[in-house]
């Protein structure tokens, strides 16, 4: 088994991150250059909706970008785009990920299952090392079997 990750844990992409903020940056930095620069036509409310409409693109990638699953003496928490999740240990059964998956998922006791978007699949080396320290909590701390 490996080793375990000292606690409070957090797992978080680091590409999903990158990429979000960039664009988000270039979209809003060229939408103010456009506002700026556009035909004398487009009013001063014209202007005003183009910034604005990036600052919602940016703030959609920002929800994208924040996502990460963070794990603690009690449980874990997880931040998915727009909704954030605390479990406890014993809620959580099992975690699974399979090839080609874009983040894991999380079966819990009541028979449900939550995303976790923190992981990244994309991220293959760096995924595969952060589901295998999260098992490793999971089958310490939770309920789970051990795998051995």
């Amino acid at each position: 088994m490996t080793d375990l990750p000292a606690l409070p844990a957090v797992w978080r992409p680091r590409t999903t991150r990158l990429v979000a903020y960039t664009t988000a940056g270039v979209i809003v930095l060229g939408m103010i250059v456009l506002a700026v620069v556009v035909a004398p036509q487009f009013k001063l409310f014209d202007r005003i909706l183009m910034v604005a409409f990036a600052a919602v693109v940016a703030w959609v990638l920002h929800m994208l970008a924040r996502c990460r699953v963070s794990a603690d003496d009690s449980g874990l928490t997880v931040v998915n785009a727009f909704r954030t999740r605390r479990l406890e240990w014993p809620e959580v059964v099992d975690v699974t990920m399979t090839t080609g998956d874009p983040w894991p998922t999380l079966d819990l006791a009541d028979g449900t299952s939550l995303p976790a978007m923190g992981i990244n699949g994309a991220e293959k080396a760096r995924a595969a090392h952060q589901l295998t320290e999260l098992r490793a909590l999971l089958h310490t701390r939770g309920e789970a079997p051990d795998p051995a």
